[in-house]
């Protein structure tokens, strides 16, 4: 059976991975094998766009992405979760986009058809969650993922989270997780399909 892929591009242990475990955790309590690869402590370089990855099939900088393409490849779905840094996604998250140009040089479908949810963690209440999730779910369509959203009255997009810059700030975000439960329950649907 392939797993759901979590990936953090938090390089902090705080709010954003403690909210991409809850939705994992809410994924295994509905039957689904779940695999977390978090940015923390991993040594990951900028796509540098030199084309070495089109005619190699492979990425010229050998770090942490090496153990993250083979995961893209099992899973039949990710959730993206990102901290919002400056009113948008957090470097890290940006960069694993950008690295998985390698990745789909090898092999252009490998993305395809899968199924995608992006989470936002933001300090403030509407610190620029929303166009963090936009960019994720435009690398979704970009790639030929299936990006799904929590739908109408309070999820529209994603799951946004408000963390008053704190873990118990992020904890006591009552309205956050039921944009993650809303946006959970689509996901397993579409997974499901």
């Amino acid at each position: 059976m392939s797993m759901i892929l979590g990936i953090s591009g938090s390089p902090r242990k705080q709010s954003t991975e403690y909210v991409l475990s809850e939705a994992l955790r809410m994924m295994e309590e509905n039957g689904q094998e779940t695999k977390l690869f978090s940015v923390r402590g991993k040594n990951m370089g900028f796509c540098r766009h030199c084309d070495y990855c089109l005619k190699n099939k492979e990425c010229v900088l050998q770090d942490s992405m090496q153990d993250l393409y083979p995961l893209f490849r099992e899973a039949k779905g990710f959730v993206i979760a990102t901290p919002v840094y400056n009113g948008s996604l957090s470097a890290q998250t940006k960069t694993i986009m950008d690295r998985t140009r390698a990745l789909l040089a090898a092999d252009p479908k490998a993305l395809r058809g899968k199924v995608g949810m992006a989470i936002a963690v933001g300090g403030d209440r509407m610190g620029g969650q929303e166009l963090a999730i936009q960019q994720m779910l435009t690398f979704y369509i970009l790639n030929g993922v299936i990006p799904v959203s929590g739908g109408f009255f309070g999820a529209n997009l994603g799951a946004t989270f408000w963390s008053k810059d704190t873990l118990e700030g992020v904890k006591e975000d009552t309205e956050g997780f039921r944009s993650l439960r809303k946006t959970v329950k689509k996901f397993l649907e579409a997974v499901e399909r």
